[in-house]
């Protein structure tokens, strides 16, 4: 069983319980004190629907898709911009230090979408409303956007059942420039908690972002 980070071109499946369906499904039920995986994209980058395949496990059917959705053949790859990325990096950690709407784990801004691993601690529509909401207004006046939507509207998430997947879905996430080969190593992405940890920049705080980066090459 793989418990921690993988070397370069290995894959960790987060073993979840089912594929996701990216309809409007934020829960409506989250036990107390079960971290939580969020996934989010930017507006216009769900691929076309493919034919259902077999896959040994609910886990590898995740991986499958998530890999699928990873490759950058359609839609917009706005995160890619450096400025957006790095302010809905330093949104991500506010969210923890600031504004204390969860305990944050693990994250990561891939060029198109983010993967985020919280215990909230207020109402999970409330924290993605802030989340997106924020960032989409920052994206937009960067790219000169107006009256646009930046981010697709559905989310998809997943509570985990057991203490003993926490590992495995950190390494999951946190390696999945690694995966999706835009980075040589975890620590080298600084759009991630172990690119952010690698350096970090100084505490989120209430007038500007952070000016100190982990190193990393630019998306």
């Amino acid at each position: 069983m793989i418990t921690g980070p993988t070397r370069v071109g290995q894959a960790v499946s987060p073993a979840v319980s089912g594929m996701p369906d990216y309809r409007r499904k934020l829960p409506h039920f989250h036990p107390e004190g079960a971290w939580l995986f969020l996934t989010w994209r930017l507006w216009g980058t769900l691929p076309a629907k493919e034919p259902p395949a077999a896959y040994p496990s609910a886990g590898h059917a995740f991986l499958a898709t998530d890999r699928r959705l990873d490759r950058p053949n359609s839609g917009p790859l706005w995160l890619s911009n450096s400025r957006i990325a790095d302010h809905v990096a330093y949104t991500i950690l506010a969210g923890s230090c600031e504004r204390q709407f969860y305990e944050l784990r693990a994250w990561v801004v891939m060029p198109n979408h983010v993967h985020l691993l919280i215990l909230p601690q207020v109402p999970t529509p409330v924290l993605m409303r802030w989340l997106k909401g924020s960032t989409a207004r920052k994206a937009n006046q960067v790219l000169g956007r107006t009256g646009k939507p930046f981010w697709q509207d559905e989310s998809w998430d997943h509570y985990l059942r057991s203490a003993d997947r926490l590992g495995r879905t950190i390494a999951y996430i946190e390696e999945n420039p690694v995966a999706a080969g835009l980075a040589r190593s975890a620590e080298s992405w600084r759009w991630s908690s172990a690119g952010w940890q690698a350096k970090p920049p100084a505490p989120p705080g209430p007038t500007a972002p952070p000016k100190a980066r982990a190193p990393g090459a630019e998306m």
